[in-house]
């Protein structure tokens, strides 16, 4: 009944948004959607992930409109988008859309840097154009580690059908969720971490948030669902796979088959086979996969950790079935083998090395992606970003680039300027890692407008990471083992170097990447790995245009813009609180009330 009703106010509400101003393009068309986010009982491992106090469930995988994961949002080239988003969590919450570059549009982009998060009970509508972009893309809940219990779906984003695509059309389009999983709750997750713990090694490894096939009695137990991938041979499908985990490189590949590399996160590739192939957080791929193969059995989909002890994280693996629409059993055996040894770092780096952005075809645009010609662009601003281990500040432990461990403001950087509001941040973040120990601090970095940007991230930790940037696709021009030094310039890459938004840089190596900053905002930088996300590991580009005047270059902020911090003002809730929100209130209050007659007890019993 509640669901009904939920639905029902959501869908009042998008009525209102059809006939309101639109600031983009009449002619272009208009995708909506309506998200109930709230908490769903789903057992992936075989192990609910949830919360118990006195055997009352507080906590589940999170879902959206009772399903996990959520939608695949299907749209094409410069469709505006707008989605309603009930926040039916117990928590506050807010979207961002991954690789989604939200051109003149920061207002959109689902980070604490640029919004308030959405308060329990109510709904806030994201509205945004999806300019000059293909490819395939994900969104996740960005806030208090909620991404390690769901909250996730897909973006595909379609050409236009006047701009050549550089394949035949495939016979079908299948989206591949991958991602380590822990058993306990995000809640749980963030205790861990606020207490100095690590996180661990994860419980498994999901596909499409289902648990692993049982191909090996002992290492899977019964019961468990897995995902099937169903298919019919002699075809060709476009397979678009996403690392959506917390911290943990997978290694992708289907038995028996190639799969051709054809674009990742807006960019087309150069197209070459690959048998497997290393995705790591936060990153997506799109492969060609051709059903070839006899129909003697289903065959094993598998993503398994890499760079890890593979004997002690031999569970850790998702497998999924690929099966036929004529196959004759079920799968069986040992898996594919992965890359032959786990530590073989530059295996995975020269892999890395090998995608290529494809010079000669179109993507959004006709002309080619090759005409821009990023070599010839002079820098005009150089970051290198050192990031290390967790270290203790201040008696937490934080994480930190330069030195710098971020503390999201409550007020976001972005409405304390359109608001003139002081003292939020400073902007006088170092080019270069300080000396001394690291500190905290709301220091970002003042991006020219129409600058070209080099930013390193040196990785001195012991483990990968991946770092992202929203609102643009940067150039992936150089990554190598060791320090980066001014020499290392003469090693980039400089005609095809593939543009993305998400970077990963082995332990003890670099990554360089080169973005023009054409997109007026303020835009986060982070670690991809939701743990050193959390312990502060991000920073954030302020990109003004000092003669912009009248929105041309940005958008002037949303009419139902969310104001917290110091703008903080009493705001009508957009819907009455959801029914699981509701019940969670209530035993919050519950609870709250039982320790107090549990407290007073005690000062009644104490002598």
């Amino acid at each position: 009944m509640w669901r009904a009703l939920a639905a029902a106010a959501a869908a009042a509400v998008a009525v209102l948004v059809v006939v309101a101003a639109r600031p983009a393009a009449a002619t272009d068309p208009y995708a909506f959607f309506d998200w109930d986010v709230g908490y769903v009982t789903a057992a992936p491992l075989g192990v609910k992930q949830q919360a118990k106090l006195a055997s009352i469930i507080l906590l589940g995988v999170i879902g959206i409109n009772g399903k996990f994961p959520g939608p695949t949002v299907n749209i094409s080239t410069n469709w505006n988008v707008v989605v309603n988003v009930l926040n039916d969590l117990d928590e506050p919450l807010l979207i961002t859309w991954n690789g989604i570059q939200h051109r003149k549009n920061c207002w959109q982009d689902g980070v604490l840097g640029t919004n308030c998060p959405i308060p329990s009970g109510w709904n806030w509508t994201y509205e945004f154009q999806v300019k000059d972009q293909i490819g395939s893309f994900f969104y996740f809940p960005s806030t208090g580690l909620q991404r390690a219990a769901g909250g996730y779906g897909g973006v595909v984003v379609n050409n236009r059908d006047v701009i050549a695509v550089p394949f035949g059309r495939p016979d079908g389009d299948i989206t591949i969720f991958v991602g380590d999983w822990y058993n306990k709750n995000h809640t749980d997750l963030r205790k861990m971490l606020d207490s100095g713990k690590d996180l661990g090694m994860p419980d498994g490894v999901l596909i499409n948030g289902k648990g692993p096939y049982r191909y090996n009695d002992s290492l899977v137990p019964a019961g468990i669902e897995y995902e099937t991938i169903n298919v019919d041979p002699g075809k060709t499908y476009r397979i678009r796979v996403h690392n959506v985990g917390t911290s943990t490189s997978l290694n992708f590949r289907i038995q028996g088959h190639n799969m051709v590399l054809v674009e990742t996160e807006g960019s087309y590739t150069t197209q070459q086979n690959y048998t497997n192939l290393d995705v790591h957080v936060g990153q997506s791929y799109s492969f060609l996969v051709t059903t070839d193969q006899n129909a003697s059995s289903d065959y094993y989909v598998v993503a398994s950790a890499r760079m890890v002890n593979d004997t002690v994280w031999r569970r850790v693996a998702g497998v999924a079935v690929l099966r036929y629409s004529n196959s004759r059993g079920r799968a069986s055996g040992p898996l594919p083998d992965p890359p032959q040894d786990q530590f073989d770092k530059s295996f995975s780096m020269n892999q890395a090395r090998s995608v290529r952005w494809n010079l000669s075809a179109g993507a959004a645009r006709p002309n080619p992606q090759g005409s821009f010609r990023y070599s010839s662009i002079n820098v005009t601003q150089a970051y290198l970003l050192r990031g290390t281990a967790p270290v203790t500040i201040n008696g937490r432990r934080r994480a930190a680039l330069n030195g710098l461990s971020f503390t999201p403001p409550e007020t976001p950087l972005r409405l304390a300027d359109a608001y003139g509001v002081r003292g939020v941040y400073s902007l006088d973040f170092p080019e270069r890692p300080l000396r001394g120990a690291p500190r905290m601090g709301r220091s970002i970095i003042n991006g020219t407008y129409r600058g070209f940007m080099e930013l390193i991230f040196q990785n001195n930790d012991t483990r990968m990471q991946s770092y992202h940037m929203d609102g643009y696709a940067f150039f992936v021009v150089g990554m190598d083992y060791g320090e980066w030094t001014e020499d290392s310039r003469g090693t980039y890459n400089k005609g095809d170097g593939v543009a993305r938004s998400t970077v990963q840089v082995y332990p003890g190596a670099w990554a360089a990447v080169l973005v023009s900053l054409d997109n007026v905002g303020v835009w986060n930088v982070r670690s991809e790995n939701l743990d050193s996300w959390y312990l502060g590991q991000e920073v954030y580009v302020r990109v003004v245009n000092p003669e912009d005047t009248g929105n041309k270059t940005e958008m002037a902020i949303p009419d139902n813009a969310l104001f917290c911090g110091q703008l903080h003002k009493q705001q009508t809730p957009h819907h009455k609180m959801g029914t699981s929100a509701a019940a969670a209130s209530v035993v919050a209050s519950r609870v709250a009330a039982a320790a107090m007659l549990l407290l007073a007890g005690a000062v009644m019993l104490s002598p």
